[in-house]
């Protein structure tokens, strides 16, 4: 893109690495959109299309706060808190094990291995936490993190928090992500973004952002 640093650049002085997790680690998105799809395939396509166009578009953001807004906003229907817990375990029936089979993202695996000894990694997704622990433990991932978070707490508080407990500047952090929501996290606490954008999928990021297909480019810079 256009101003874009090097990812070289982007690189240099690195002491910490924030990773989303669908789409950065595992080919996970699809089952995510599969999921909202079935959930709401009763109200009509109507109904359908603008949930999925509100996913795609706040990715990152817990399902929980998706569900409630979207049956709210799109259905006329305010949930209870049982009503919409029920609702978040059928979306986690629906997407867990189906998460734990995906492929990784190309260059993924490979790209934890080299940087493993270079910086402390988490993970930071809007996956409920337990649930996102679950799958990095089935998938053998859990040894590449230093820890792994998850939702309810949001991206920004999450990375400020470790940052300051781990005591690393902004600066010296790099956050790779796939949405807006991750690249919004990344400027709310200074920290360098790095855009994942596979082939077929339209680039969402501003101008001057660094991205890359795959997890391949990480390896090397390594």
């Amino acid at each position: 893109m256009t101003g874009a640093p090097d990812l070289s650049d982007l690189l240099d002085e690195i002491e910490v690495i924030f990773f989303d997790f669908d789409g950065v680690i595992l080919e996970s998105n699809e089952v995510k959109i599969d999921a909202f799809k079935h959930m709401y395939a009763p109200y009509g396509e109507d109904v359908v299309k603008r949930v999925l166009q509100e996913h795609v578009r706040h990715e990152g953001v817990s399902r929980v706060v998706k569900l409630e807004r979207f049956h709210r906003e799109f259905l006329g229907i305010k949930l209870d808190p049982a009503g919409l817990d029920g609702l978040a375990q059928e979306y986690s029936n629906l997407v867990e094990d189906v998460v734990c089979g995906v492929d990784p993202v190309p260059g993924a695996m490979d790209m934890l291995a080299a940087w493993l000894d270079r910086a402390p990694m988490y993970v930071v997704s809007g996956t409920p936490q337990d649930e996102l622990r679950r799958i990095t433990d089935r998938r053998g991932l859990s040894g590449y993190f230093t820890a792994v978070f998850g939702s309810p707490r949001v991206k920004t508080d999450i990375v400020g928090t470790v940052l300051g407990e781990i005591g690393i500047a902004p600066a010296r952090a790099l956050f790779v992500g796939d949405s807006m929501t991750d690249h919004d996290a990344a400027r709310a606490v200074g920290a360098r973004f790095l855009g994942r954008v596979p082939g077929w999928r339209k680039n969402c990021f501003p101008d001057g952002t660094t991205v890359v297909e795959d997890m391949r480019p990480m390896i090397r810079a390594a």
